[in-house]
């Protein structure tokens, strides 16, 4: 369904963008947008709009490459060797931030290799629950799983995973013992959720919102600060008492590490022309996700805080990734 509404979106969107006149500041040639993640996610998909922007803009081609594998590992260590031209683009889910952190072995230094160029969008996932678990709140469910140290499984799509991460902290926040049940993607830890399998999950909430409404999960609070346009009903986690709990999905582009700063604040703006136009956050919203667009240097703070904040969860929980 997510995937329908994304390329709705982008039909749309790019029926009536009209061509403007070209910067000249701007390199000429080919841009190649890489997405680590297969085709249909936020990372194609957001690719996609921009590909098709560049080109209609420039009059020049622009493509989006799936290089999908070891967790968006592939695809970000062949961005980080490009050429520096400004014509080879990453986007990246959250969990990039985590990458350092889980993994030892990187084949690529994040910090060194690649270059923050603006935070894309954002949107909460949604804490739902198996419903025949005796639990309507947040809060209820922390009683729970307090009386009940280590019996309630969460799952997640893989060690590592943002719903993993975004339990983990749950857990040493509100001091529960939830344990971990990874799955290889999310499609095997829905359906043994909703089967009671595992009895809680943190799950993308456009994803989310015909279970919810079918009565097949109960949803009990979003992981953003603030409730989500899609879904106000939903409250946030921290109005459970769990103050400062933020686990929100974003997206955002990088380019390779030694790619001039001159090119980079080029990119950077045509970027953020597209992401501000009504067509694109309209089409955002309705997948559940509102438009960041910011400068590079903002994003590349956006990502030392949330590096760091990846850092503490997986240090707390004793998280080790493998690629």
């Amino acid at each position: 369904m997510m995937h329908k509404i994304f390329v709705l979106a982008f039909s749309v969107m790019s029926a009536v963008l009209a061509p403007t006149a070209a910067a000249q500041t701007f390199p000429n040639g080919q841009l190649r947008i890489v997405s680590p993640y297969p085709p249909g996610g936020g990372t194609d998909v957001l690719g996609r709009v921009i590909a098709q922007r560049y080109t209609e803009r420039f009059a020049q081609p622009a493509i989006v490459e799936n290089r999908v594998g070891a967790n968006g590992t592939i695809g970000t260590a062949f961005v980080a060797k490009a050429l520096p031209d400004g014509l080879t683009l990453l986007i990246v889910p959250a969990g990039y931030a985590a990458n350092p952190s889980l993994y030892k072995n990187l084949p690529y230094d994040q910090a060194r290799d690649l270059a923050p160029v603006s935070l894309l969008a954002s949107g909460p996932l949604v804490l739902v629950i198996y419903p025949s678990l005796p639990v309507r709140s947040v809060k209820e469910l922390i009683a729970l799983a307090r009386a009940r140290p280590g019996e309630l499984n969460f799952g997640s799509p893989g060690s590592g995973a943002l719903p993993h991460l975004s339990a983990e902290l749950f857990n040493a926040m509100a001091g529960t013992k939830m344990t971990h049940v990874p799955y290889k993607g999310p499609a095997a830890a829905v359906a043994d959720l909703m089967s009671g399998q595992i009895a809680v999950y943190f799950m993308n909430v456009t994803q989310s919102i015909p279970l919810i409404a079918a009565k097949k999960l109960r949803a009990l609070g979003v992981t953003s600060p603030r409730r989500s346009d899609t879904a106000p009903d939903i409250p946030a986690i921290a109005e459970a008492g769990l103050k400062g709990f933020d686990m929100t999905n974003w997206y955002g582009m990088l380019l390779p590490g030694a790619t001039p700063r001159e090119t980079i604040n080029t990119v950077n703006a045509e970027v953020r022309n597209i992401l501000m136009l009504p067509e694109t956050r309209k089409g955002l919203s309705a997948t559940g996700m509102v438009v960041e667009a910011s400068s590079a240097n903002q994003f590349a703070e956006f990502l030392k805080r949330e590096s760091l904040k990846y850092e503490r969860v997986i240090q707390a929980a004793g998280i080790k990734g493998t690629l």
